[in-house]
Parts: C-alpha cells; structure tokens; sequence
C-alpha cells in the first residue's frame, strides 16, 4: 500500500503556489484530487494545514498524501521521429539557462488530451533538464521564435520580463490589401470567449475588452496584398490576428478570422497554413546582458513570397 511521502522544496521552487508544485510532481493525478487532499489537510507543509495558494519556500518539508485512487493513467503519445528530428534542428539559441527554437507551424506548444506539443517533444530531447518549460505560448499555426527556460529561476524571471513588457517581439505577416497610414496603430480592446472547437473566440469589445496595442509597419507591398511587421505591445490572444481583421487586413490563411476568398488564391500559391511569423524577441538576461534571438522565415513562406505573389 502506497505510503506518505516527504519532499524538501528545492531552492529554485521558492514562491511556488503549493498546488502548482503537487501538479508538477504528480502530473497523472487529477487537480481535483489534490485540491481534495489540500482541503482535508492531508497536504502539510512544515506539518500545518495550508490553502491550495500557500507558497513554499526553499526547504520547506511537504507531506504528501498516497494518492491511491484508481486514476487512469493519462495517454500521452510519444514524439514521433519527425518531430524529434525537426526541433532538434529547429535550436536558434541556447545557453545555461535558455532554449530556443524555431518553431514549426502544425505543432502546439503544449501537449493536451494524449496529443504531445513543442514542450513535450523538447523535454524527450533534454531529458536531463527536468524543469524546462515553456516561457510563453504561440498558437499552433504560428511559427517562429518561442523561448524555453532551463530553470524555475529564469522561468520566474521570463515570466516577469514578459508582464513588465520588457521582451519586444516582431512577428511577419502576410495580409489582404493595401493598408492606410491611419490603420497601422491599433488600439481596440479585446475580450476573449470560451472556446469553440479547439480554440477559443477573441472578439473586439469596446465595453468588456481588455486594452490592446498592436503597431504595424509595411514591409513590402504586392498586388492586394501586403507583408507587414507586426509588433505587439500587449500580448493578448489571437492579438495581430483580430486587430489586423479590425481595420480591414485579415492575415492570410486565417481560417478563423481570415477571409474565405483571400484564402483560397493564397492556398493556390501554394499556401496551406497560416502566414504569421514570430521573427524575433529582444530582451535583457539577468546579467544584463541584452539578447536578440532572430527565427528565419520558412520555406513555405519564403515561397509563396518569391513564387510571383501577385493577387487580383
């Protein structure tokens, strides 16, 4: 029979929520299991009660309950070769306390309902860094620069850079039209619904939203069309997505927000995916030491580009 088990915070999880450390420990345990096992006071720290957001400090010593109920354990397809071999050769950057990859479009960054994502995969590659994680999010057909943390230390302070809008990002991206002076600031707030289907519906809402700031600038102009640099000042979901459909220059192959007709003649110039592109992030490492990270375009991007883009 599983018995009480005993586990000593480690330094670099110092300030974690005490529930956040049991999911990471006990990753095939439902939450709502743990959150019982919180309640009851089967979970201790320092042998007294805590609430589900107490926080542990270095050293702290943690009772943990046997989870012995019978709970599935959860499905998570290993990587597929392809994909081991396409993001260990998809690294841009990495050092002691960093990851970075080029990411693929058609790959979510985080693994769900027994699917693996970019995480997952990278773990499998770095078994022997048990605390990677992702520092923030790309939709899944995005592609481009996405940053990983070795550490909770770097994590906790990506995680801060990242609130404090201290990491300035450029995305690419192709859109519908010729784009006005007068469009390329977007200040429209947005209020994000609960999913439908796989993802969730980010709306502009002048009442409910929350503020939102993207800066656009022509990059190159083709025939009804037109390549922009897109630069986020808030980071909110689907942000360049809704605020480029807002004045009028939906991004191409956006079967969400995009337009049907703009589609279709980008995916019979060979675009089958969506042409948005985190091209870099520029930040300030913990010694100051400011750093670029630059993710080239794709070929299939790069392609549609050089393919005699010229659309009626």
């Amino acid at each position: 029979m599983p018995l009480v088990s005993y586990v000593t915070i480690p330094a670099d999880y110092s300030d974690q929520r005490i529930d956040n450390f049991l999911f990471k420990i006990n990753k095939n345990i439902p939450k709502s299991h743990i959150y019982r096992a919180i309640r009851k006071g089967e979970v201790r720290v320092n042998k007294r009660r805590v609430r589900s957001d107490s926080r542990v400090q270095g050293g702290d010593i943690v009772r943990i309950p046997p989870f012995v109920q019978a709970v599935e354990e959860k499905i998570v397809l290993k990587p597929s070769q392809h994909w081991l071999a396409l993001l260990k050769n998809a690294v841009i950057y990495e050092d002691d306390g960093l990851l970075v990859v080029n990411k693929p479009s058609g790959l979510s960054v985080h693994g769900d309902h027994g699917y693996y994502g970019v995480i997952e995969v990278m773990k499998a590659l770095y078994p022997q860094y048990p605390d990677l994680e992702l520092a923030h999010r790309l939709d899944k057909e995005t592609s481009g620069c996405l940053l990983m943390a070795k550490k909770r230390s770097m994590l906790k302070y990506l995680h801060e850079a990242f609130r404090a809008g201290k990491v300035k990002k450029t995305y690419y991206a192709l859109t519908l039209g010729a784009w006005k002076k007068s469009e390329l600031s977007v200040s429209a707030p947005l209020s994000r619904s609960k999913k439908t289907g796989p993802e969730c519906q980010v709306t502009v809402d002048k009442v409910f939203g929350k503020p939102s700031q993207t800066r656009f600038v022509v990059a190159e102009q083709f025939v009804n069309a037109t390549a922009v640099f897109a630069y986020p000042k808030t980071g909110r979901t689907h942000q360049i997505r809704v605020h480029a459909r807002h004045v009028g220059h939906p991004l191409a192959g956006d079967t969400r927000y995009g337009s049907t007709a703009f589609n279709e003649l980008l995916r019979q110039k060979g675009l089958g995916r969506l042409f948005l592109h985190a091209l870099t992030l520029s930040f300030f490492l913990p010694d100051n030491q400011r750093i670029k990270l630059y993710a080239p375009l794709p070929s299939d991007l790069t392609a549609v580009l050089t393919g005699g883009l010229s659309i009626e």
